[in-house]
């Protein structure tokens, strides 16, 4: 069974950090793009960052690019998204998710889904 469990979301003031991470069960982790996508309330599903499990290339979207840093632990199975400066704007249930389509942030081409963290950033 394909499971994705997203952890480490919570309440931060503005300006400060969260971790967050995606532990990953019952498929080839190594073979898989990890994505992580944010929604907030009332907006479409956002693409935030991804990562290439085999080679570790990296791509952010403009709006996280210089404070979010996503990272692999191919040992653990399991991705981090180190999120840095935080803005009320990027307060959103987030989500990770596994696909083959290679390194973007197209949400159709991600095949499993986690179940989401919220992140909550006060001003």
């Amino acid at each position: 069974e394909v499971q994705l469990v997203e952890s480490g979301g919570g309440l931060v003031q503005a300006g400060g950090s969260l971790r967050l991470s995606c532990a990953a069960s019952g498929f080839t982790f190594d073979d898989y793009t990890i994505g992580w996508f944010r929604q907030a309330p009332g907006k479409e599903r956002e693409g935030v960052s991804c990562i290439n499990n085999r080679d570790r290339s990296t791509y952010y979207a403009d709006s996280v690019k210089g404070r979010f840093t996503i990272s692999t632990d191919n040992a653990k199975n399991t991705v981090y998204l180190q999120m840095n400066s935080l803005k009320p704007e990027d307060t959103a249930v987030y989500y990770c998710a596994a696909g083959v389509a290679g390194l973007a942030l197209r949400h159709w081409e991600y095949d499993y889904w986690g179940q989401g963290t919220q992140v909550t950033v006060s001003s």
